[in-house]
């Protein structure tokens, strides 16, 4: 917490506008908009119901198909579930760690081929990296395909000098507790389309129709945030910069301390862009190395230091097994290989220099490296 959370909460209390709707949600959205650029932003439960949201406003519905990044978090693709479709998975590619345009061109000309196009394409940009925008745009764009940006973990991220989050149709961030700010739980869709911004309030207020009795014409959900919750942002949002500049500190120091040991690789920042770096993630190559990415984690964990390792890709998730995969290339499945190798470290944007240097030591250690 920032400490400044309180004035909010406490105007929230004095106000008794505790549940959804108040001022803090209308200027949380007001704030989160003028950070961003973006024309407009929704304040939501989760990110998970932001982007539930987003395909439900692009017409997604029983059948139709969805291109989504394999190598994230679930929550990128169970809404795609929850609406009846039927997700494709589009590998990384070495640069970003991120949806491979190569997989993407692919897919999409298999997919024009079948007369089959996807209703949109969820692009992730894991642990603060943005994706290759302006390829993956250009791709979609020729086929007429929206694009959802879950920048769930990249608030504070910018690409070629524009935020991250604002390329596609639909942005969408998470404030969830281990994110760089927090509202303990909550998301925010955002938009340069106005409308279907007012749209996605509607939907997540459970459609309640302008009636003085309550009618209803259409299904809705319970997705909007609390006032208090969003004076929580409110406050969180002030030092979003500072919460950047720590993990991005962080990042730097374990990059500076072992990125010169032989097989380690550190998450790439491509030319560009500027990432949040809100998980230090590197990849350990046990070739070269003589240790796997599980052994280094177990010498860590053995010392109380908590690892984890990189997303496992969706598409070697039994829940959607039988799902169409496009790999980067036939010899190079980038997602598969970052998960095996992978290791995301402790980033936290409190933690002191002498626990992360705890956490370098270990490391050293293990791949038996002196300086």
């Amino acid at each position: 917490m920032s400490g400044n959370e309180q004035k909010y909460i406490n105007e929230a209390f004095e106000s008794n506008w505790i549940a959804p709707l108040g001022k803090n949600v209308n200027e949380f959205e007001k704030e989160m908009a003028e950070y961003t650029g973006a024309a407009g932003a929704a304040v939501l439960s989760s990110g998970t119901a932001a982007i539930h949201l987003a395909l439900e406003l692009l017409d997604v519905r029983y059948g139709d198909v969805v291109f989504c990044s394999s190598l994230t978090f679930v929550a990128s693709a169970n809404p795609i579930y929850y609406l009846g479709g039927e997700p494709v998975f589009i590998d990384s590619e070495n640069e970003t760690w991120n949806m491979s345009p190569v997989a993407l061109a692919r897919a999409m000309k298999d997919a024009q081929a079948k007369g089959k196009l996807p209703k949109a394409v969820v692009v992730v940009n894991l642990f603060g990296q943005s994706a290759k925008m302006d390829e993956i745009l250009a791709i979609c764009d020729s086929y007429a395909v929206p694009v959802i940006e879950d920048a769930a973990e990249s608030l504070g991220s910018t690409y070629k000098g524009k935020q991250s989050g604002t390329f596609g149709t639909f942005g969408v961030y998470s404030f969830n507790g281990n994110k760089i700010i927090t509202t303990s739980g909550g998301g925010m869709l955002v938009s340069d389309d106005v409308e279907k911004l007012d749209r996605a309030r509607f939907l997540a207020t459970q459609a309640r129709e302008k009636a003085r009795h309550y009618e209803h014409q259409t299904v809705g959900y319970n997705y909007r945030m609390s006032n208090v919750l969003a004076g929580i942002g409110r406050a969180q949002l002030e030092v979003l910069d500072d919460r950047v500049k720590a993990r991005r500190a962080v990042f730097d120091r374990y990059e500076k301390a072992l990125g010169g040991i032989d097989g380690v690789v550190f998450m790439p920042e491509l030319e560009g862009t500027y990432s949040n770096r809100w998980l230090t993630a590197m990849e350990v190559n046990p070739d070269i190395t003589g240790v796997t990415a599980n052994e280094l984690m177990d010498a860590l964990e053995a010392e109380n230091i908590e690892a984890r390792p990189v997303w496992k890709p969706l598409h070697l998730q039994p829940l959607f097994k039988g799902c169409k995969f496009y790999p980067h290339a036939d010899d190079d499945i980038v997602s598969e290989r970052l998960f095996a190798r992978g290791i995301c470290l402790p980033s936290s944007s409190k933690m002191t220099v002498k626990e992360q240097e705890r956490v370098i030591r270990v490391i050293r250690e293990k791949l038996r490296y002196r300086q």
